[in-house]
């Protein structure tokens, strides 16, 4: 069986099904995107449980003839790292459809004739299947060429969600300029894949002596010194590739994109974008950027390293400054998006394992806090921290949900970020001790702004009726269909702070085989070793 057809087709098929449904029945819309979502888990679940991490490093590989002039070939595998991040995404999908279950009716666009909303819930759903079938795609292309392609048509689903179901006056603006900066970085990343493409077909890699896309084929001639071009060249070529990805990550100084367009967006369009489509960015940095380049990337390593620690202490800073609660919550993700590439490129099984599972536990964090605090926004219509106060007093299970998902974004122990956090710190201090000292700084940081954040915003006695800023006093506690979408994220978290075997269990060969394939050495401790313990009196 296809499964890896399957499970990227599945959301195609369902967002043209979505399409199809009659217009005045919105319900089935909702009901129908779903199921077709819940059957994707389903199948991301099945591919979970059949995936030997001890076996062929890509599993489930299909390869079928594309386009034979170019050497293009429909070539999809699942490695243990691509598999974790299916599963975050599959899981999630479910989730945000339940979300903004009632988000879609706000923001259909307009019949000027009959003034009745159209196709908002339909085309709302269909566009977020069509995220998830293209992130699916990503995570399991093994072809350049393929995966470029889908890289960049996820953009145009999620700028309609952002441009044309979020709120505020400037979503527009917003949409605009997170398009045009994907776009860039992904017309720079096209220079860079058709020069890799010359450079493949000096080399000979094609089957008929000509270029190639596969990816497979062109990192064993990297791994074997079989590719035929000066170290200069693949430099270039590397910060074609890595420059797309940072901006889509997002890394600083390529960053300002992301507040905006979280801000303006709806928050399950928001948590779609920042947990599921920005892990495309770092994902390809570790699949993409160390396996074809990988002395390019030893190279720039302390420049990546360096701008990571910047935007950890710089996006923890600025969080902190935010009157916005939404903003705050977007400049957490740059601070965390800095821990994931300081890991990738420390070079280290403990740095990159840390990482991969940072992007799982960042995904599965980020959406708990964003959706609790867009569901906190709808109550009282306003995304300023000041307008709020006292909310635990009358609204205690969302404010005891709210401060399990701040904690976490702390990466308080017990709860899943800690250890992915506590992992890249470890494996960045044997390469760059200094980097992972300022880096750790940032927990300090963190804890400032979400324990204030929720001082502010839920300690104290509550707002007064009437007056400025007023009407919390009278905020509705979490309902039935807020619950189910917040309970699986809590316990996620839970789980995989107590337990996160099950998932470095995938990880961790897929890692070893990544530093394997590039020859990248685990690096020997700073500190000298003693071979025995030395008794009282003897020599030491």
């Amino acid at each position: 069986m296809p499964w890896l057809t399957i499970l990227w087709l599945l959301p195609v098929a369902g967002a043209l099904a979505v399409l199809a449904v009659p217009n005045m029945r919105p319900d089935i819309a909702k009901w129908l995107g779903l199921v077709v979502s819940l059957a994707t888990a389903v199948v991301a679940i099945g591919l979970a449980v059949g995936f030997d991490p001890h076996g062929d490093r890509y599993q489930f590989v299909e390869d079928h003839s594309w386009i034979p002039a170019f050497g293009t070939r429909y070539a999809l595998g699942l490695d243990g790292i691509g598999l974790v991040l299916v599963l975050l995404t599959a899981v999630l999908v479910p989730l945000l459809v339940i979300a903004g279950w009632g988000d879609a009716d706000q923001s259909g666009s307009l019949d000027d004739s009959s003034g009745r909303r159209q196709k908002g819930p339909h085309t709302y759903i269909a566009l977020t299947l069509a995220v998830e079938a293209m992130v699916l795609m990503s995570f399991v292309a093994l072809d350049i060429l393929l995966f470029y392609i889908f890289f960049e048509a996820m953009l145009i689903p999620l700028y309609f969600l952002i441009g044309g179901f979020g709120s505020g006056p400037d979503r527009s603006r917003a949409a605009v300029k997170f398009l045009l900066y994907n776009l860039f970085g992904g017309l720079i990343m096209l220079a860079a894949v058709i020069g890799l493409y010359v450079v493949t077909a000096r080399s000979g890699l094609g089957a008929d002596g000509g270029g190639t896309f596969s990816l497979r084929v062109v990192a064993d001639a990297v791994s074997a010194g079989g590719l035929d071009a000066e170290s200069s060249v693949l430099k270039l070529l590397f910060l074609g590739f890595m420059f797309a990805f940072a901006v889509k990550a997002p890394l600083w100084p390529f960053h300002s994109w992301l507040p905006d367009a979280a801000v303006a967006a709806t928050p399950s369009s928001a948590v779609l974008m920042m947990a599921v489509v920005d892990k495309v960015g770092t994902f390809a940095m570790l699949r993409y950027c160390l396996q074809l380049f990988p002395d390019a990337a030893r190279y720039f390593a302390p420049l990546i390293v360096t701008l990571a620690v910047v935007g950890i202490v710089y996006g923890a800073i600025l969080a902190i400054g935010q009157t916005d609660v939404m903003r705050l919550i977007s400049y957490t993700s740059i601070s965390h998006f800095g821990f994931i590439i300081l890991g990738i490129f420390a070079f280290t099984e403990q740095g990159q394992a840390g990482s991969t599972l940072y992007m799982v536990n960042h995904g599965i964090s980020t959406a708990a806090l964003f959706l609790v605090a867009g569901f906190l926004v709808s109550r009282r219509g306003s995304r300023l921290i000041a307008d709020y106060g006292g909310v635990q007093k009358i609204a205690p299970v969302l404010a005891g949900t709210f401060l399990i998902a701040g904690l976490a974004t702390l990466s308080l122990p017990g709860l899943a970020p800690f250890i992915s956090e506590f992992l890249v710190l470890i494996g960045t201090f044997t390469r760059y001790p200094v980097a992972a000292v300022v880096a750790a700084s940032a927990l300090v940081l963190s804890a400032i702004y979400v324990l204030w954040l929720y001082q502010r915003m839920m300690g104290g006695p509550p707002k007064p009726v009437e007056g400025p800023g007023a009407a919390t006093r009278s905020m509705p506690d979490l309902h039935g269909r807020e619950l189910v979408v917040v309970a699986p994220l809590l316990a996620l978290l839970l789980v995989f702070g107590a337990y996160p075997k099950p998932l470095l269990d995938l990880i961790d060969p897929a890692v070893a085989h990544t530093l394997s394939t590039i020859h990248e050495q685990q690096p020997r401790p700073a500190v000298p070793v003693l071979d025995r313990v030395p008794t009282e009196g003897g020599p030491k």
